[in-house]
């Protein structure tokens, strides 16, 4: 089903690719999004969601240092989030908390907590500790996986431990595991790497061409779905990893990111440089899930389960995140600046 969007939309000033649910806000459904000029004054923006569902305003508008390529809200403290940031020649990483009376300020300016800086390696993204509080971060830059002890009272970050992607690999992304904290995903152009951070030894190697993005199935253990250039969605059960165990059609051109809805089982959203927005619900099943029969004996279950395309959109779309407060809302970002914020409430019916 496709149609125009009917959804809010919010404006930012410059080019941007990521958007983030402020996941720790539990009285507001807020999101940050940061924006990629490589001449002017890069901004944050703190958007928030009227309570009446209708309108899209600015809480707070932040300077920030050079690109942002990546961006997370801390999942337990609203005030404090991550950036990975370029300009234009190098790539670095910093913690930062935005004011506590940002509302009362002329000009309110963000307080970098610290940065996370490593020798080697052009950093892609942070993870934050998935479940609770935390103080354990994990960085992915191109060559390693690193992680780090955060402490935002003495403003430090200190590397715990780190390992190598080896000669043959080059991280892209990744994701942590919400039901074993033990495991992190790390993204490379024709894998997915596993490491157990205890020990930060490789676990598994789950080969895939061209993925983009990885996200895991949020109450279902083993569960992952990837977003591949050629291949789509693929979703993929981690104690059979040879083949998926289904695929999505995914979008015209690259699918460029996906996102799994916190609580309603099977729904999933996916975005590319085709600019659109696709809503999947993708039942998982047990026949799905059975170890019994081996997978030479189990054919990919090749599915097109598609329930919405949102294609009100005039350029690519980087930036993709699902509300945790009401997780029926989603919010775009495509890389002209613009935020459209939807409910899919509709199709809740037929799950």
């Amino acid at each position: 089903m496709q149609a125009a969007s009917s959804g809010i939309g919010y404006g930012l000033k410059y080019q941007a690719r990521c958007i983030s649910d402020v996941k720790a806000d539990t009285d507001h459904t807020s999101f940050l999004a940061g924006t990629l000029s490589l001449k002017e004054e890069n901004e944050v923006h703190l958007i928030r969601l009227s309570s009446s569902g209708t309108e899209l305003f600015c809480e707070g508008l932040f300077s920030h240092p050079n690109e942002i390529w990546d961006l997370v809200s801390c999942p337990f403290d609203q005030r404090i989030f991550s950036t990975v940031y370029s300009n234009g020649e190098s790539y670095g990483a910093a913690i930062w908390q935005i004011p506590e009376l940002y509302g009362e300020l002329n000009s309110p300016q963000l307080e970098r907590i610290t940065s996370l800086d490593t020798q080697s390696g052009k950093i892609k993204c942070i993870l934050w500790w998935p479940t609770g509080k935390h103080d354990k971060l994990i960085s992915i830059n191109d060559e390693n996986l690193c992680l780090w002890s955060l402490d935002v009272s003495k403003k430090t970050a200190q590397v715990q431990s780190q390992d190598s992607a080896g000669m043959m690999h080059k991280l892209s992304g990744g994701a942590w595991d919400p039901h074993d904290v033990n495991s992190v995903a790390a993204t490379c152009e024709s894998s997915l790497q596993f490491w157990d951070v205890r020990t930060m030894k490789k676990t598994l190697s789950v080969e895939c061409s061209h993925v983009r993005n990885v996200d895991y199935h949020p109450t279902k253990k083993n569960i992952i779905v990837t977003a591949e250039h050629e291949s789509g969605i693929r979703i993929w059960d981690l104690r059979k990893p040879k083949v998926p165990i289904q695929e999505l059609p995914g979008h015209t051109h690259w699918t460029w990111i996906i996102k799994c809805n916190p609580e309603y089982d099977g729904m999933i959203l996916s975005a590319g440089t085709d600019s659109a927005v696709n809503l999947w619900l993708a039942s998982i099943n047990h026949e799905d899930l059975t170890t019994e029969s081996s997978q030479a004996e189990s054919p990919v279950r090749v599915v097109d389960p598609l329930l919405h395309t949102y294609s009100d959109y005039e350029d690519s779309i980087y930036g993709l995140t699902w509300s945790s407060r009401e997780p029926w809302i989603f919010a775009s970002l495509s890389y002209d600046g613009r935020v459209v914020v939807e409910s899919v409430k509709p199709f809740l019916s037929k799950k």
